[in-house]
């Protein structure tokens, strides 16, 4: 598919947002006064510019206030549900912590719940798509939880919280990749049950649908080089996950979590473009893609 700018905006900053303020309300950070204000501002922000972000990809931003309103059968519902469940949830107990140095643990263990409720739902949006069977797996999940959690305790200053869980990422990261390059094969999909007509016999494109490129191509349909895709994979997995443990190994320093924060959210942004860019969806079946 193709990689819409604003869906990686929106799912690495909102996954860092939320990942942040679960920690947050969860109380491995428990930060007062002005410090709070520092770090349920950094959480709030990141996670509004990511909806933001996620708001424009829609064709009429305008309407984004009915996506509120299908949460019974869409993900992509529940998601905005869950995001404005989890920050009105989350403002009493961030209010009373920066202004009354009194947090309130109940409200920040249900506003941590909601936010990986809001991560997981994120990225429920694509693993229930059958039509891409690389995102139609078990393993697309954990990628998500734990790069927002891996990221949150990066920006909570949670050191080894977060070397443990950028461990992990690396894991969940090669475990997708291995998995999602024999989704497409395995998947039953091909021409005869793209158009329903392989009971008859085996199926072959004697012309394209059309001799132009459309929205559909161009949305649904992405080639990636291997040789461009094995690189992408090497930098998101060394900046997004392997480099910032190797920072987080060194004796603790301001400047080595900084430094192991902005590689984490360069490979972070590298795996989200690949991610979008390797989805083969069936719709190329009918191109003979």
């Amino acid at each position: 598919m193709h990689p819409a700018p604003s869906l990686i905006v929106f799912t690495t900053l909102s996954g860092l947002g939320f990942g942040l303020l679960a920690w947050l309300g969860f109380g491995l950070k428990a930060p007062t006064g002005f410090a709070a204000i520092v770090f349920f501002g950094l959480g709030y922000g990141l996670a509004g510019i990511g909806l933001i972000a996620a708001a424009f990809h829609l064709g009429h931003p305008e309407r984004a206030l009915l996506a509120f309103t299908q949460w019974r059968s869409s993900w992509l519902s529940r998601e905005a549900v869950l995001s404005a469940a989890t920050l009105a949830v989350m403002a009493p107990h961030a209010a009373a912590s920066a202004f009354w140095d009194t947090p309130l643990p109940v409200l920040g263990w249900i506003g941590g719940a909601l936010s990986l409720a809001t991560i997981l739902a994120t990225a429920m949006i694509y693993a229930q798509i059958r039509a891409v069977p690389r995102w139609h797996h078990w393993s697309t999940p954990p990628v998500f939880l734990l790069a927002a959690l891996a990221g949150g305790a990066l920006l909570a200053a949670k050191l080894t919280v977060a070397l443990w869980l950028m461990l992990a990422l690396s894991v969940a990261m090669v475990a997708h990749w291995v998995a999602g390059d024999r989704r497409f094969a395995t998947s039953g999909s091909d021409a005869g049950t793209a158009t329903g007509l392989g009971k008859i016999g085996k199926v072959r494109l004697l012309e394209p649908p059309h001799s132009g490129r459309n929205y559909l191509l161009r949305e649904m349909v992405h080639v990636v080089g291997r040789k461009h895709a094995h690189k992408l994979r090497l930098i998101a997995l060394g900046l997004g996950a392997l480099a910032p443990a190797l920072l987080l190994m060194l004796p603790a320093s301001y400047f080595a979590a900084i430094l192991a924060l902005a590689l984490h959210m360069a490979g972070m942004l590298a795996q989200r473009w690949l991610f979008f860019a390797e989805a083969e969806h069936v719709l190329g079946l009918y191109y003979g893609r």
